[in-house]
């Protein structure tokens, strides 16, 4: 199991990112895989202990923001049909309520956002927001309720009620949920520190998770065919 774990997260691509770090890249890849895939700093160091590398909290901090530097996350993208939700998720034992839209026919994440509330206002602010990352002059939106269709009107986009094509989006909400219990039922941390794991997650999500629907390639491979 570890082979394969190490087999997956080396990247040659990415050797330029790590030049100057004594660690070998391999386990640089171990290390940023097991953070972003929902183990805690002090677990993943505690784990690099155990195959013989010391290394701080803040060292493998370093290389999970390296990482992500090291590419534009996500692409723009043109999307076709594009599922959107929001979750309710606890912050320091508070609720708050995270968006998410996911390109059905790439399973791209092309975004995620953390709102105080949820509702019509909100929405309308994520899918302004998402314009302005993504071409979405073709995109049809796939939503559960007619109140995002108050938000899409308000920004002259296209959607209807779907409880089908959309479920990937709350699969993704699963998987999401699984990695936070994972370690803890509810974030314990700054509102920023929260959106700097959620951007982590979605780089692991697009670029490192291989997709059973796409045949094994990740959501990016499958972008760039």
């Amino acid at each position: 199991m570890l082979a394969d774990l190490l087999s997956e997260s080396y990247d040659p691509g990415l050797e330029e990112s790590w030049e100057n770090e004594r660690t070998a890249n391999a386990l640089t890849g171990v290390a940023v895989r097991l953070h972003q895939t929902g183990c805690s700093l002090r677990e993943t160091t505690t784990i690099l202990a155990e195959l013989g590398v010391q290394r701080s909290h803040g060292a493998v901090w370093n290389w999970v923001h390296r990482l992500s530097d090291s590419g534009c996350d996500p692409p723009e993208a043109q999307p076709k049909r594009v599922a959107v939700d929001e979750t309710a998720v606890k912050i320091n034992g508070e609720w708050s309520w995270l968006y998410a839209a996911i390109d059905i026919d790439t399973k791209l994440i092309l975004d995620v956002a953390l709102f105080g509330r949820h509702g019509t206002d909100p929405a309308a602010a994520f899918l302004a927001g998402l314009r302005e990352k993504h071409d979405l002059s073709e995109a049809e939106f796939l939503v559960d309720q007619f109140g995002y269709r108050t938000a899409l009107a308000r920004l002259g986009l296209s959607g209807r009620v779907n409880y089908t094509d959309r479920n990937l989006i709350e699969k993704w909400f699963h998987t999401l949920k699984m990695r936070i219990d994972r370690f803890h039922n509810s974030w314990v941390g700054s509102r920023s520190s929260v959106r700097e794991w959620l951007e982590q997650f979605m780089h692991y999500y697009n670029r490192h998770r291989p997709h059973q629907a796409l045949d094994g390639k990740t959501p990016i491979e499958e972008l760039q065919n």
